[in-house]
């Protein structure tokens, strides 16, 4: 069963879009809809898919127009984590002619970027359908845009990880080199942390794995291990804690992955190599 998406806070939106059209519009605004279009004129306008893909960031796209001008209405076709189909419409806006090129830009930016990574993550996500691990997504994200990134991976059937450093411990192979072992970091990690904090640990070895284990972390990311390795790893561990699995994880690979029997396979690439959706806006001329 699918988890509820989350709800994206409104100021969250609102800041990022303001950003995004100042960035955008600069000291003059939008030169060419100024010298070209009267200021009066309305306009319909229809964003369609020119190839399939699942949809996220519409939120932010009707921002983007109604943020140019509140009296634009934007009226969505699908919902965000919908599958769509090339050529099916995603939303038709109608309003001021100007207000709806000056947001044009913005608006596909959000939306096609999200979009991408909905739809990568959609992928990766029905690979590994079968089993009962998950995909999850890292802090490999662009500045600034992490909680909308991290979003879109939820409408593509991901699961978010943690979204910063301040919300769980995970001590990495330079927090273990610095402390001396796993063991003796995980005994540090759980004298500073609150009762609500779990602890998670990367280990590269079975050794590392028992290790982690005796010393009672919540969670370890077995990171690079092969197929096999990760058999083992499920079978050491016995439930004792939450497995995840990490590491140059492809479409390729995912499913050997996932059928190992671990809970989580996180992968930098939904966010960081994920390609727009391609989207695209059309005036419509017989409105």
């Amino acid at each position: 069963m699918s988890l509820p998406l989350p709800v994206l806070p409104p100021l969250l939106i609102a800041e990022a879009v303001r950003r995004a059209l100042a960035e955008d519009l600069g000291r003059a605004g939008d030169v060419t809809s100024a010298a070209t279009i009267p200021a009066d004129a309305t306009a319909v306008a229809v964003i369609a898919a020119r190839e399939p893909g699942t949809i996220a960031g519409l939120a932010l796209a009707e921002a983007a127009f109604c943020e140019m001008d509140a009296a634009t209405a934007f009226a969505a076709a699908v919902a965000d984590g919908d599958r769509i189909d090339r050529g099916a419409a995603v939303a038709r806006i109608s309003g001021n002619a100007r207000a709806i090129l000056a947001a044009e830009r913005v608006a596909l930016n959000f939306l096609s970027h999200l979009s991408g990574i909905a739809t990568l993550t959609r992928r990766y996500a029905d690979a590994i359908r079968h089993t009962k691990a998950r995909v999850t997504c890292t802090r490999k994200t662009i500045p600034g845009l992490r909680a909308l990134e991290k979003y879109a991976v939820r409408c593509g059937g991901g699961s978010n990880h943690r979204f910063g450093l301040d919300d769980a411990i995970l001590i990495k192979d330079n927090h273990i080199a610095v402390a001396g072992s796993a063991g003796e970091a995980i005994r540090r990690a759980k004298g500073f942390a609150g009762h609500l904090m779990r602890i998670e640990v990367e280990v590269d070895t079975l050794n590392q794995l028992r290790e982690a284990l005796q010393a009672g972390a919540d969670a370890i990311l077995l990171d690079n291990m092969q197929p096999g390795e990760l058999k083992e790893a499920v079978a050491i561990t016995g439930g004792r804690a939450v497995l995840e699995a990490s590491g140059g994880i492809t479409l390729e690979t995912i499913a050997a992955v996932a059928e190992t029997g671990v809970d989580f396979i996180s992968s930098g690439a939904l966010t960081h190599s994920a390609r727009a959706l391609d989207l695209g806006l059309d005036i419509d001329v017989s409105a």
